[in-house]
């Protein structure tokens, strides 16, 4: 598959992604210490969910859309958890289209809580997505954007001198080695700062194929590892993308409290007929 962040932004994998990045940054902002804040893949940095690549599969409508739409949420502690992340989400989706507020993706989510001592590192390969990172960041003393492949930059960039923070390692999934190649970088990056947060994104067609390569990662020495999950139908290998996950190295103790809060009104509120589902487990123990 090809998961390029322009075509698919707002659905409903950005939606979980994005609030869980949301929930681990603001844990990360409870400390006065500074932190680093690491992105592999980071994209151009925003998207114009009305624009010619998001609006052919208007995806969010689906995602960011339906979550918009649920206005009435079951309990306060819900909406407690989501507000941060819809209150920078939702100005893309107002009609008529402003495009200047645009959907934010990572980095931009990033750097709307980062304080001016926290600081940024975003790895973009693509030169012309570079450029549209570039110029999103051009006035931020606290953000270098370098071209560089972001499983080569993660090893160079870590540990940081903050020694806090977190690192989200969200590949487009071109190659299909990319998961592969996703946890052998976690693993390598792991062993140098130990201490770090991680996220890793990844997408699920073939549920087979994913559950075996991530038994691969517990038996390995990396520790306290999350897997969080969340379909809006059952996963194929052809057809659109209706399943993904996050591995979560080091969560803070809090996530999997707000996980269980968050992930079954996700799976409600974005699948059809009462089909989503969702999973919590360690899958490396505490």
């Amino acid at each position: 598959m090809n998961y390029r962040h322009d075509f698919h932004a707002g659905n409903f994998a950005d939606v979980f992604k994005h609030i869980f990045l949301t929930r681990i940054l603001l844990h990360l902002l409870k400390k006065p210490a500074p932190f680093r804040y690491i992105d592999t893949h980071a994209g151009s940095g925003c998207y114009d969910l009305f624009g010619p690549q998001a609006d052919r599969t208007a995806e969010w409508r689906e995602g960011l859309g339906r979550v918009m739409a649920a206005a009435d949420m079951p309990t306060a502690v819900l909406r407690e958890l989501i507000d941060p992340y819809v209150h920078m989400a939702a100005p893309a989706v107002r009609e008529p289209p402003d495009t200047s507020c645009p959907y934010p993706g990572s980095p931009a989510i990033a750097a709307a809580l980062l304080r001016p001592w926290d600081r940024m590192i975003c790895c973009e390969l693509h030169p012309d997505i570079m450029q549209k990172l570039h110029a999103y960041f051009v006035r931020d003393q606290r953000v270098k954007s370098i071209e560089i492949d972001g499983f080569t930059g993660l090893n160079a960039f870590v540990p940081p001198k903050e020694r806090r923070g977190l690192a989200l390692i969200d590949p487009p999934y071109e190659r299909a080695d990319d998961l592969e190649r996703s946890l052998e970088a976690l693993e390598t990056a792991w062993r140098k700062w130990s201490t770090g947060i991680f996220m890793l994104w990844y997408p699920v067609k073939d549920r087979r194929d994913v559950n075996a390569r991530l038994r691969e990662l517990g038996t390995r020495s990396i520790k306290r590892v999350l897997r969080l999950e969340l379909q809006i139908a059952d996963p194929a290998p052809v057809g659109p993308l209706v399943a993904n996950g996050l591995l979560i190295v080091n969560p803070p103790f809090q996530l999997v409290d707000e996980a269980r809060v968050i992930l079954p009104f996700l799976a409600e509120a974005m699948a059809d007929k009462h089909s989503g589902k969702s999973k919590i487990e360690w899958l490396v123990p505490e």
